[in-house]
C-alpha cells in the first residue's frame, strides 16, 4: 500500500472537514435518494459502511442491522460520530483505511461504500479488501461517479480531473465498474442513475 498516497488524500479531507457538508448540500438533494435506495438493498446483521465521511448514510440505516463504519480522516470521523448521536444510533466508528481494513476475513454480511472509491488511491487493493472481510454470497453495494464514455465528455473530466483532485481530494475520471469486475467480485447489477452515465448504482456479491 502507498501509505504516502493515503496520506495526501487524508489531508486534504481533513482540510475540507469543517465545510464538507456545506460544499455538499446542493447536490446532497439528489444524493439522498439514491443513498436510500442503496441502504434498502443491505442485508444484515453485520454491515460495514467504508468511508463513512459525515455520516450522511446514517438517516438511512435500517433499523434490523448492526452498523460498523469507517474512515480515513478523524475530522470525517469526528463529524460522524456527532451526528450518531443526534440520531440516537449505535454505531461502532473507527478510523482505518479501505486499503487495510482491520478486520477478519468474512466478517460481514454486506458492505456499503458511497462515493468512496474515487479517493482510494489504489482500487484493486481497497475492492480486494472489501471482498475478503464480506462473507461468501454476501453483497457489495457501492453508489459512485465514473468516467463518461461519452468521448468529448471523458476527455473533459480528465482535464478538469487534477483540478478537482487537488481541491476535493476526489478524481471525477475513475473506471470504478471496470475495476470491480476486475476485482474478482461478481457483478449483480449496475444502473446509470444519474447525468447519463456519470452516477452509477452497483451491486455486487463474493463469490460463494
Amino acid at each position: 500500500m502507498d501509505k504516502r498516497a493515503s496520506d495526501k488524500t487524508r489531508a486534504r479531507y481533513q482540510r475540507i472537514a469543517p465545510v464538507y457538508d456545506l460544499m455538499e448540500s446542493l447536490p446532497e438533494q439528489r444524493f439522498k435518494h439514491w443513498r436510500r435506495r442503496l441502504w434498502s438493498l443491505a442485508e444484515g446483521p453485520r454491515v460495514l459502511e467504508v468511508g463513512v465521511g459525515t455520516g450522511k448514510n446514517m438517516p438511512f440505516y435500517p433499523e434490523e442491522i448492526e452498523v460498523t463504519a469507517v474512515d480515513l480522516t478523524p475530522g470525517m470521523l469526528e463529524r460522524a460520530g456527532k451526528k450518531a448521536k443526534e440520531l440516537n444510533l449505535d454505531v461502532d466508528l473507527r478510523l482505518g483505511d479501505v486499503q487495510e481494513l482491520d478486520f477478519p476475513d468474512a466478517s460481514f454480511d454486506s458492505v456499503v461504500a458511497t462515493f468512496v472509491f474515487c479517493s482510494v488511491a489504489d482500487a484493486q487493493l481497497g475492492l480486494g479488501e472489501l471482498q475478503r472481510v464480506v462473507k461468501p454470497g454476501g453483497k457489495v453495494l457501492m453508489l459512485e461517479h465514473v468516467r463518461s464514455k461519452r468521448p468529448l465528455l471523458g476527455v473533459l473530466m480528465d482535464l478538469a480531473n487534477p483540478l478537482v483532485v487537488r481541491v476535493m481530494g476526489a478524481n471525477i475520471n475513475r473506471r470504478t465498474v471496470d475495476s470491480v469486475r476486475e476485482s474478482g467480485l461478481s457483478i449483480v447489477n449496475v444502473e446509470d442513475i444519474g447525468m447519463g452515465d456519470i452516477f452509477k448504482l452497483i451491486v455486487a456479491r463474493r463469490p460463494s
